[in-house]
């Protein structure tokens, strides 16, 4: 399962969540059932940033999101927002290498 999650953050907050970021990412990328993480920019908007995560199930991604880890990691990114995270659970349907 892929997750994808879009962040805007207040332009004066964005290194802050960079290193937040930086901080953390070796603990959910290691977090049981993640498979993949990458955290991507926008090309036009500096301060919008995208989680692109594949996980083994939805249940591994539940246990994370209700985890000691998350609940961290969240406290300190949510501050920084300008607008209201947007998240979606995907599943691949073609993959072309």
């Amino acid at each position: 399962m892929i997750r994808i999650v879009k962040m805007t953050f207040d332009n004066n907050k964005v290194a802050e969540f960079l290193d937040n970021f930086n901080q953390y990412k070796n603990a959910i990328r290691n977090f049981k059932g993640v498979q993949f993480l990458e955290l991507l920019k926008d090309k036009n908007n500096p301060n919008i940033y995208f989680t692109y995560s594949i996980w083994e199930t939805e249940q591994d991604l539940e246990n994370y999101r209700n985890s000691d880890l998350f609940k961290s990691v969240w406290a300190k990114t949510k501050p920084y927002f300008i607008e209201k995270a947007e998240a979606w659970s995907i599943d691949s349907v073609a993959k072309l290498p």
